[in-house]
Parts: structure tokens; C-alpha cells; sequence
């Protein structure tokens, strides 16, 4: 999955219709879904990604983890297809390759992700499932609802809610549940190429998933 990433994005990045860019991002929790992926301590995050006028886009993302035995890094790689149903809705397909490095059996973690993204104005309905779920080889399916209210051209307000579902509890569960709900209230500020973040979230989970404030600092270069 990851050599055909890497060929794809290296093949389409010679098409002269495109746009390249990289961010690099400090956040002071990587939450993922509203459960820490670094111990509660900050991380430092960067992507690099390729968009065609096809609607072609490819992509890498990467993070610090800490998962207590060893593994401490986060890279995954993504493509997809993103087009305009028509003058109101667009959707977004695509895959993804999560890898996990640092450990002796840090790639056991290693997943696919499919995904399905619809987008109406400023509210966004996404869906996500893997058949593999950090390799526990279990199903696992992820719907999330978000809006956001623009202020001006610099500020908006975003809130959005997630549920999770483990479609098997024998193979992986949250707090003896087959699923939780993730909620997030941001506020967003951007200038320039700088985006600036402040949000508060939690789940329904008592302690996999606590109430956490989370300070996002990003920077986009493009190329």
C-alpha cells in the first residue's frame, strides 16, 4: 500500500495542473477522536500533498506518538478523488495506509482506512471503515457531523460530534463498550498561511476519552 502510494504521488506530481503544499503543526494533544494518541503531552505534525484539477489528490501525514512501549512515530499516506455532485454538494473518496513506527512490533498497529466525505456549504458529513482495525483484524466504522460559522474572513466557530462503532467487541472494545461519542467545540482563527485553533472536547467515555482543551498552531507552505 505504501509503494503504490509513493509511485502515485510521484507519477501526478509531473502533471503541471496542480498545487503542492506542506504543513507543519504543533498541537498540545494529538487527539484522535477524542482519545490522546501522545499520553496528553504535545506533538509536533506535517503533511505534504499533491492536488490535481481532476480533483485527483494524494498525500503523507505524519505525528509523534506515545503508545508506551516503544512506538513514537505516526505516518500514514492517502489518496483520493474529490468532485462536485452539482452546484450544492461535493464528496470526497478516498484511501488511506496508517503505519506506526518506533517499536519491535510497531507495525502491528499498521491499517487501511476507506473513506466517503460529503460537503453542503459549511457542514460536512463524513464516513470512515477498516476491516482491520489497528491490525486487531476488526471491523471498524467512524460517522462524524460538523459545521462551522464563519465570523469574518479570519474567525469561525466549528463544532462537530463522532460516534465509533467496533463492529467486533471480541476483538476490540472502549471501556468494555463495542462504541463512544466524541464531541468538539473550536474556535478558529487563520492569517496568511498561519491557522490558529482553540477548542474543547470530550467523549462519553470516563477515562480513555477525557475533557481535554486543545491549542492547535499551524503554518502552510505552498509550493
Amino acid at each position: 500500500m505504501k509503494k503504490l502510494l509513493l509511485c502515485t504521488f510521484l507519477a501526478v506530481s509531473a502533471n503541471g495542473y496542480a498545487a503542492t503544499s506542506s504543513t507543519i503543526t504543533l498541537v498540545s494533544d494529538y487527539l484522535f477522536n477524542g482519545v490522546s494518541q501522545t499520553d496528553e503531552d504535545p506533538a509536533i505534525q506535517a503533511s505534504l500533498d499533491w492536488a490535481g484539477d481532476s480533483g485527483l489528490y494524494a498525500g503523507f501525514w505524519g505525528s509523534q506518538v506515545d503508545f508506551g512501549e516503544g512506538t513514537d512515530i505516526e505516518a500514514d499516506g492517502y489518496i483520493g478523488y474529490y468532485t462536485a455532485i452539482d452546484d450544492t454538494v461535493n464528496v470526497d473518496i478516498g484511501i488511506a495506509q496508517y503505519t506506526y513506527h518506533g517499536g519491535d512490533n510497531s507495525s502491528d498497529y499498521n491499517y487501511p482506512e476507506a473513506y466517503v466525505k460529503f460537503n453542503v456549504g459549511n457542514t460536512n458529513l463524513n464516513f470512515w471503515h477498516t476491516w482491520d482495525y489497528f491490525g486487531t483484524d476488526a471491523g471498524h466504522s467512524i460517522v462524524m457531523l460538523t459545521h462551522a460559522i464563519p465570523i469574518n474572513d479570519n474567525l469561525s466557530f466549528e463544532v462537530g460530534i463522532d460516534h465509533s462503532i467496533s463492529h467486533d467487541k471480541d476483538k476490540w472494545k472502549w471501556e468494555d463498550d463495542d462504541s463512544y461519542t466524541h464531541w468538539r467545540a473550536t474556535v478558529n482563527y487563520s492569517i496568511n498561511d498561519w491557522a490558529l485553533s482553540l477548542g474543547y472536547e470530550d467523549t462519553t467515555m470516563e477515562t480513555m476519552g477525557d475533557s481535554t482543551v486543545l491549542v492547535t498552531l499551524a503554518r502552510t507552505f505552498n509550493f
